[in-house]
């Protein structure tokens, strides 16, 4: 069986589909082919395991399902991926194992499809069974002892001895369960079960350093413990004489199959007098008759043993040590040839011209700096004439034409306007620009524009006062046109109030304004509005009023 299975492609694009790349990941790196897991997947399920986002339980959860699978190889590569993440993830994913109830119920698990699925089977049973002791000794002690820290200040030799006496038993525990995975180099014959044999196999070297220092501990305080102390102290010593000849053998088989001679530690064996003199001790606290024995044996005995189990460890840590040191190599490695990747990249690239004169930003910049800004609020140059300012001002229009509609001529009618009511103009035809004559309002030139006897012009009358003045004896066509802003304000305003008045050559003193009232929609051909008071207008007022209204235009523009 080789390749990816057609099942193998369905649930990963199921997982495509999804979104979810955790999941996706552990489908391929737990395919149908019979092969360890890709270092690709492995990696990016660590980069995972140290993301704060990535939910762990769903990555467990994940291996957890593709355990539940009928093939052997789906089932061990998915043990295989969680013991990778064990080991070399973040401890979060450790934590979560260990906080369950229970991990992988596999201790029935039988592959019948094939002969080899008979045979893989029941190491499957044996891997799962190490992995729920490993994560059972990290929930009683909260720590794993394949990463503690080793040597004289390290987590083992520092224990005090109640904290000893409890915490070995547990690694003897661990490493009985890493052992009884019992298999021979003649078994190694596929890729999946070399890859958890290699991940057991680092296991052991650094389960075994740690173990061999609780024991280095348990000696130099042996001869200073109770007698049930020193009864737990000696069992656990003949326990680990007796895991240390089963590690040889399991070191044996790594040799076997093709491992580095220089990876795998040498055992010293501690001299066998270190167990005649504990068993004598432990008799004497009993009050047993021994052998006479002098201090000074005693103590050089303790000695040789605590010498030779520390030449053990300092073996172990070397091995650990190289092991480093060709992760590290291996990843400046992985570095260096992205980087040499990486520049021949660039080189293939043209050469492009980052300077601020090619970039086409720039010149776009400095056409726009070049052109002028165009000021919709500024007032007209004085160069310019009187006549162009209805065209400055409204130039946010360009379909604007002035146009003045005749008016038809009526009879003054009494009213609510002051004594007046507008005559009735002529609608003007639908026109596209304002009908607004400034130049005839502003007093820039005469209009020609014929008005009636009641003053109504193309404005439309709206409260305009009729100013009689006594000076005006010239008729409107031999009037010189005024301008629009002189030299006294005073004079301005009173010229201002000449061009909007509307009179028939009758002079009166003051001019009468009256508000309308509330206009309604309601009523019939013979309703008759209400008057609002009046309210009256003289000239000075007047002329104050257009003199405020004139500083706020002046401002504005």
């Amino acid at each position: 069986m080789s390749g990816q299975s057609l099942t193998d492609r369905i649930t990963a694009a199921q997982h495509s589909v999804t979104g979810s790349a955790v999941s996706k990941t552990v489908c391929k790196a737990t395919t149908h082919e019979v092969m360890g897991p890709k270092k690709k997947h492995l990696d990016y399920l660590i980069q995972c395991t140290n993301e704060m986002n990535v939910n762990i339980p769903q990555l467990a959860d994940s291996l957890f399902e593709r355990t539940t699978n009928s093939s052997w190889v789906v089932v061990f590569k998915s043990l295989i991926t969680t013991h990778h993440l064990m080991v070399y993830g973040n401890e979060r994913f450790i934590q979560y194992l260990a906080s369950r109830n229970t991990l992988f119920n596999l201790s029935n698990f039988l592959d019948k499809s094939g002969l080899q699925g008979y045979d893989m089977s029941t190491f499957i049973r044996r891997y799962s069974r190490y992995l729920n002791e490993k994560a059972v000794s990290y929930r009683q002690v909260a720590v794993d002892f394949t990463k503690v820290k080793r040597g004289a200040d390290g987590v083992m030799r520092t224990m005090n001895t109640e904290k000893l006496l409890k915490t070995v038993p547990i690694i003897q525990n661990q490493m009985d369960a890493l052992l009884d995975f019992n298999v021979n180099s003649n078994e190694l014959t596929n890729g999946v079960i070399n890859a958890a044999f290699m991940l057991l196999f680092k296991d052991a070297i650094r389960l075994f350093a740690a173990y061999n220092e609780g024991i280095i501990n348990l000696l130099e305080k042996y001869f200073d413990m109770k007698k049930n102390q020193c009864k737990e102290g000696l069992d656990i010593y003949k326990k680990f004489l007796t895991r240390m000849t089963r590690i040889s053998e399991f070191l044996k088989v790594a040799e076997q199959v093709g491992i580095d001679r220089g990876d795998i530690p040498d055992l010293s064996q501690a001299p066998s007098s270190l167990l005649d003199a504990l068993e004598q001790h432990l008799a004497s606290l009993e009050g047993k008759k021994i052998k006479d024995s002098t201090a000074a044996s005693r103590a050089t005995t303790l000695s040789n043993a605590v010498s030779s189990l520390a030449s053990t460890g300092l073996s172990l840590t070397k091995v650990d040590e190289r092991e480093k040191q060709a992760a590290l190599e291996e990843e400046q490695a992985r570095l260096k040839a992205l980087k040499e990747q990486r520049l021949k990249e660039l080189a293939k690239k043209p050469h492009t011209s980052l300077t601020t004169a090619s970039s086409p930003v720039s010149n776009t910049a400095g056409s726009i700096m070049t052109t002028p800004a165009i000021d919709i609020f500024s007032t007209p140059s004085s160069s310019n004439s009187t006549s162009k300012l209805p065209n400055d001002l409204l130039d946010l229009q360009p379909t604007f034409h002035p146009s003045v509609h005749p008016i038809s001529s009526a009879p003054q009618v009494g009213g609510t306007w002051g004594g007046f009511t507008p005559s009735p103009v002529a609608q003007p035809q639908s026109s596209v620009g304002l009908n607004v004559d400034f130049e005839s309002v502003f007093g820039n030139k005469t209009s020609n524009v014929p008005v009636d006897s009641c003053g109504f012009d193309e404005l439309g009358g709206l409260l305009k006062p009729t100013v009689a003045s006594q000076n005006q004896s010239l008729p409107a066509s031999k009037t010189p046109p005024n301008k629009l802003v002189s030299d006294d304000l005073d004079s301005s305003l009173a010229n201002l109030v000449g061009n909007l008045g509307i009179g028939n050559g009758t002079a009166k003193n003051d001019v009468n304004w009256t508000q309308p009232g509330e206009k309604k929609l309601t009523g019939g051909s013979n309703w008759q509005p209400k008057v609002a008071p009046t309210t009256a207008w003289n000239a000075p007022t007047m002329v104050s009023y257009c003199r405020h209204y004139i500083e706020v235009g002046c401002q504005l523009l």
